[in-house]
């Protein structure tokens, strides 16, 4: 297929555009290689990318509407993955409008194009963010999710109802995928992983939310990108049993799903720290603060919509997944 991935130079849109490209596809890649952070580490993923047969790299913002129609336009794309956003809910809270620009302005963009030049199929990143003041555990595709905590979970929940708007207007199908705590080699810098291996190997202290009481549902970047790749073969499709008399949130009259990926197994953060330092061979120094502002104390996906429909299985334990990284990590900064 010829398959364009927006957000190229990104944690998952690098890693999926080689898994793409290893299979035999054609990867339009779109990036505008914005500083958020170092920019050094996206030209390297994109240096991978490049030296493969079949990438095509484009330097485009998502929220330009003339750029990104030139794209569909000149190479006209039949499926499109978009993975372009401002991340982070901690920086949504200083810098909101960057948020309004890549993820809404942004996202309208490509439903537009995708709407006009015959797309098959566009699946988006929505994020487990949008679960936001829900307690019932595990997170559900199924469960309400009116009462985000951050501007970023609301964009990220504004991308899904616009979505199935598209996919009941124009019969566009739409998939959207809730992303939960993605880590791994090539990860983003601002994520905890990276933030607490680079300040124990400087000997800094690291911060810990919360006192240490968080659970997160980690989820390495190969069980991510495996969830994407089967999502993406696999365009949505109405649902033949929606009622609107009692409407599935997930689901629809339309071409549209919703689905989470996750590990589906939370690992207290305070885990997560010991199995670094065990890698690491050292021992961090903690400095406990309190919640911070629109952040959440635990997340945990139900996956069972994707197992039964894709035949999705998490493979990789936090054990696995966190030496991978570290292993990574020392070799690219040679520390």
């Amino acid at each position: 297929m010829k398959v364009l991935v927006t957000g190229s130079a990104g944690f998952i849109g690098a890693a999926l555009a080689e898994r793409l490209l290893a299979r035999g596809d054609e990867v339009i890649g779109v990036d505008n290689l914005n500083p958020y952070y170092d920019l050094r580490l996206k030209r390297a993923r994109l240096a991978r990318l490049l030296a493969q047969r079949g990438f095509v790299d484009i330097r485009a913002d998502i929220a330009d509407q003339a750029a990104l129609t030139a794209v569909f336009v000149r190479h006209r794309p039949q499926r499109v993955v978009n993975l372009a956003a401002q991340a982070g809910v901690r920086y949504s809270l200083q810098n909101p409008h960057a948020y309004v620009h890549s993820n809404l302005l942004g996202f309208i963009n490509i439903l537009e194009a995708c709407r006009h030049h015959a797309v098959e199929h566009l699946v988006y990143a929505s994020s487990s963010s949008v679960y936001g003041a829900n307690t019932r555990m595990p997170f559900a595709v199924q469960d309400n999710v009116d009462h985000p905590l951050s501007l970023y979970a609301a964009t990220k929940k504004s991308n899904e109802l616009m979505a199935h708007s598209y996919s009941a207007l124009y019969g566009l199908p739409t998939t959207g995928l809730r992303f939960f705590t993605v880590y791994g080699p090539w990860g983003r810098p601002d994520m905890a992983l990276f933030l607490f291996t680079r300040k124990i190997l400087a000997g800094e202290p690291i911060e810990v939310f919360n006192h240490g009481r968080h659970k997160r549902d980690f989820t390495y970047i190969d069980d991510i990108i495996e969830g994407v790749v089967r999502t993406l073969d696999q365009p949505a499709r109405p649902n033949p049993h929606w009622s609107g008399a009692q409407p599935d949130p997930a689901s629809s009259a339309a071409p549209y799903r919703l689905y989470n990926i996750g590990n589906s197994q939370p690992v207290d953060l305070l885990r997560y720290i010991e199995v670094l330092e065990q890698c690491l061979g050292r021992t961090a120094r903690k400095q406990f603060l309190p919640l911070q502002a629109g952040d959440v104390a635990e997340t945990f996906a139900d996956v069972s919509a994707l197992a039964e429909d894709l035949g999705y299985r998490p493979q990789v334990s936090v054990e696995e997944g966190v030496r991978h990284f570290v292993n990574w990590y020392k070799a690219f900064y040679r520390s």
